[in-house]
């Protein structure tokens, strides 16, 4: 009968937690988990819970060491005791949660969410790898992770991600050249994220990308980079053209101010807006208009503060401007503290090194 190892152990497991020693301990923790090991894919669900109150006994009681050890072998079971992995999982020991984290089947995306929001890098690391992680846990892992846990994330084929989730990735992807590399592999990228993607991507990075993707994504990249390509050598991406007649005309009579601004932004006219910025700085559209655009809400910061703009029109830019999720309050009240701090002189002198790289970047290359 199958039922009778789950039992026969019982007062060899009661001598242990209550008198036995620490070596006696996790010698009676590994017998449990041999037993266990041996049998519990015939138990019924009622003796399998046997072994967790048996188990979870015992795990109280042990050094980490011997909990890593169970986590280990513990952790590829489908039919593992639900209540000592939720124990393991929520180990503050890495070398503990790490295989169960990554590998159990037994841990809801309800607890893997509530773990990877408390716990630290080493715990969103080990989550990230996990098979099949649904974008309720992936959005998780984005805000709080560093860059390590998400390339790691980014790596994971079977991880789902949202839209605020993928644009959150991809915001993330600036001036990380890997992470740009391996969200240019997945094949699930949304072709507007890819876009944005490979728009700011550095041409050698550009290059591999096309060099090691497999031929259906080398395709859709070679897409993309032509399309960027046909845009023109920093031209607008939109025809600004009726914009531009109106600010240029109100900067003449002298009505190019904070209030004008305002108005265009409150009235959801980005395109004059963009091109206000524009010629309140002396800088070309497309400048700008990648600023708008982007991800990025501190850049947007330093034309607004060298055009001499007040905080109302400003928040109005930020909250109005053309994303697919609007700013939450926590950022807008950074970006006012950094509104604040940023002096005129740091901003002016910030845009001429901007317009300077950009006359630089359009220059012809000579020819040896």
């Amino acid at each position: 009968m199958v039922q009778q190892p789950a039992y026969s152990i019982i007062a060899e497991l009661e001598d242990a937690v209550r008198e036995g020693s620490a070596a006696k301990r996790v010698q009676t923790l590994r017998r449990v988990t041999d037993l266990f090991l041996n049998d519990g894919d015939r138990l019924s669900e009622e003796q399998v819970k046997v072994f967790d109150d048996v188990l979870c006994l015992l795990i109280a009681r042990v050094e980490s060491r011997a909990r890593a050890e169970l986590s280990k072998r513990l952790a590829p079971l489908d039919y593992a005791p639900f209540e000592v992995i939720q124990y393991l999982a929520w180990d503050d020991d890495i070398s503990v949660a790490g295989d169960v984290l990554t590998h159990s089947s037994r841990l809801s995306a309800e607890a893997l969410v509530e773990i990877a929001s408390t716990k630290g890098q080493d715990h969103l690391f080990a989550i990230a790898a996990r098979d099949n992680l649904p974008e309720s846990v992936t959005d998780v892992i984005i805000d709080r992770g560093q860059d390590k846990v998400v390339r790691r994330l980014a790596k994971n084929a079977s991880a789902r991600f949202s839209d605020e989730g993928y644009s959150n990735i991809v915001a993330r992807a600036e001036g990380d050249d890997e992470l740009v590399e391996i969200l240019g592999l997945r094949i699930d990228l949304p072709v507007k994220l890819l876009r944005e993607l490979l728009r700011r991507a550095k041409d050698a990075v550009r290059a591999r990308l096309l060099a090691i993707a497999p031929p259906a994504v080398r395709e859709e990249i070679q897409k993309v980079l032509n399309d960027i390509a046909s845009e023109g050598n920093g031209a607008p991406r939109r025809n600004y053209g009726v914009a531009e007649e109106l600010v240029k005309l109100m900067k003449q009579l002298n009505e190019l101010d904070d209030a004008a601004v305002f108005k265009f932004a409150e009235a959801n006219k980005f395109d004059e807006v963009t091109v206000a910025l524009a010629v309140l700085n002396d800088m070309p559209i497309a400048v700008i208009e990648r600023l708008m655009l982007g991800h990025r809400s501190d850049l947007i910061l330093i034309p607004c503060r060298s055009a001499r703009l007040n905080w109302p029109t400003v928040e109005t830019i930020l909250r109005k401007r053309p994303l697919p999720h609007p700013l939450d309050e926590a950022t807008l009240e950074v970006a006012q503290r950094d509104y604040r701090r940023l002096s005129l002189q740091t901003a002016q002198r910030t845009l001429r090194f901007w317009q300077l790289h950009n006359r630089i970047e359009k220059q012809p290359t000579a020819v040896e």
